[in-house]
């Protein structure tokens, strides 16, 4: 996760950010996890195939030595953050999780590596880790984790591209746990307080 200072930042003005809002609000508005991710994945897919939404052009640019976090909105009455990152060639997270909260995730451009995994085991700060599966989303494509099962990894795969996520979170994430690798099979918890990079 990346290791920065917070930049407080004006909301930012962009091409159907009241769509976005409108569509998320009436997702939260079902009050149940899984129609809520269900209805933005849908809303997001449809979204980024009719063009209704364009992103702020800062989300294109990376930023040297980790990925960028850029805060898009957060609602005032439902709480739920909204945070475009930007993966430079190869950039990436270890396995991680979000705090509890369930989270709907959509590739604005390029391709992102995305692995999940179970708890397979756990001693003290001390975990192992299953991998039970992987798939290289593309642009236009949507998918959600829901707690428990919301260990993951995020990798852009690509030598030479870059790639844009939206990430909409049930609250503003301000921390979550990262699991460094020990090599020999298990991982250590790690809490990790989140920064933004700068949005304009």
């Amino acid at each position: 996760m990346p290791m920065h200072a917070p930049v407080p930042d004006a909301p930012l003005d962009f091409h159907g950010r009241q769509i976005l809002i409108d569509a998320i609000d009436a997702a939260v508005a079902l009050k149940d996890d899984a129609a809520t991710v269900q209805a933005l994945r849908s809303a997001l897919c449809r979204m980024m195939r009719e063009q209704s939404v364009r992103l702020p052009d800062c989300v294109l640019q990376t930023v040297e030595g980790h990925y960028a976090r850029r805060e898009l909105y957060v609602s005032p009455e439902h709480g739920y953050g909204v945070i475009a990152m930007t993966w430079a060639p190869n950039q990436g997270t270890p396995i991680h999780d979000h705090s509890g909260l369930w989270c709907v995730e959509g590739v604005w451009h390029g391709q992102l590596e995305i692995t999940q995994y179970d708890l397979g085991q756990r001693d003290g700060d001390r975990y192992r880790f299953v991998e039970v599966g992987s798939l290289i989303a593309g642009t236009g494509s949507a998918g959600s984790l829901i707690p428990p099962h919301e260990y993951h990894v995020i990798r852009n795969a690509s030598d030479t591209d870059i790639a844009v996520s939206l990430h909409i979170y049930q609250q503003t994430m301000t921390r979550c746990g990262i699991f460094n690798d020990l090599g020999d099979g298990w991982h250590v918890y790690a809490c990790k307080q989140l920064s933004l990079d700068k949005a304009a």
